[in-house]
């Protein structure tokens, strides 16, 4: 069979339902903050080791794809790489705002990107915006804010003003990757992609990560060394393998939506594994968010149905 044949039956991922393989995709990303917190690394070097050490699968991964479909095209790679440098930018300050809010906290203050997600695609590809969305947004962005504890007392060791520009801005970076991903997919490619930007990103977080808190490969012990492998495959591997098989086959704002969820869930497991103690003013924020998705999502089915 040739390169060309094999390439139209597209991946196996991109067989399965897009919602499906978003939904697991980012509940692979739900224990990261638990994992950069409990490595006790600093911003730069978790977000750049998160990269690096991804790559050791990665690699291989896209050598064995692009012998099995070909080569990916150029302007899809500088895609891929721009991406990539964007998703470095989002880890070193998504990191920082970890030790300002938490690692529950932080994840939540991720979902800026649902917002500015679907503006980049309405902007620069005409897609529309759904006006149920439009309607959600606002009760997001009150319920990020709520999360935060910018509005009182939060049980946050570190600044929640501060976390929440880290967070904001993380954010921000985190949606021009989501909209590059989904501008460069639907090629066939899957691991090759990731393998790109993961690539990018090591060099833009270790830059960054280098500037701001410094890479520190030195005092990591074998515990942090192994918290961090997990975080690589888990909130690396194979978050942006399913994420960016479902991303071009869903809407921008659906995409959005979906990755809000299980970051939430974050929370949860902050608590749970790290002792970290949300406020009811900030658990308030959390299920304004998911009311919010839900509502959202929930008109934009039933306008489809109709």
């Amino acid at each position: 069979m040739s390169k060309k044949s094999v390439s139209g039956t597209g991946s196996r991922l991109e067989r399965h339902d897009p919602l499906l393989l978003a939904l697991a995709g980012a509940a692979c990303t739900s224990l990261s903050g638990v994992l950069v917190k409990a490595s006790g690394a600093n911003a730069g070097t978790a977000a750049f080791l998160r990269c690096a050490l991804a790559l050791t699968l990665l690699v291989p991964m896209a050598a064995v794809e692009i012998r099995r479909i070909g080569w990916r095209p150029r302007r899809l790679v500088l895609i891929d790489t721009a991406a990539g440098l964007l998703l470095g930018v989002d880890y070193v300050l998504w990191a920082a705002s970890i030790g300002e809010v938490g690692a529950g906290i932080a994840t939540v203050l991720l979902n800026a990107q649902l917002v500015v997600f679907p503006l980049l695609a309405r902007v620069f590809t005409g897609t529309p915006i759904r006006r149920s969305f439009l309607m959600a947004a606002p009760v997001m962005l009150v319920g990020v804010a709520l999360s935060a504890g910018i509005t009182g007392p939060s049980t946050a060791e570190g600044d929640p003003v501060l976390g929440l520009v880290y967070g904001c801005a993380a954010g921000a970076a985190y949606a021009g990757y989501l909209f590059l991903s989904r501008l460069g997919g639907g090629s066939g490619h899957t691991a090759t992609p990731v393998c790109v930007a993961t690539l990018a990103g090591a060099l833009s977080a270790g830059a960054l990560g280098a500037w701001w808190s410094g890479i520190d490969l030195v005092s990591l012990d074998p515990r942090a060394w192994g918290w961090l492998a997990l975080l690589a495959l888990t909130g690396q591997v194979l978050t942006w393998i399913l994420v960016g098989a479902a991303l071009p086959r869903l809407a921008p704002s659906s995409g959005a939506a979906v990755l809000v969820l299980p970051p939430v869930l974050a929370v949860g497991a902050g608590a749970l594994l790290l002792g970290e103690r949300a406020t009811p003013v900030q658990l308030a924020g959390c299920a304004l968010v998911l009311v919010a998705v839900w509502a959202s999502e929930r008109a934009a089915r039933t306008a489809t149905r109709t």
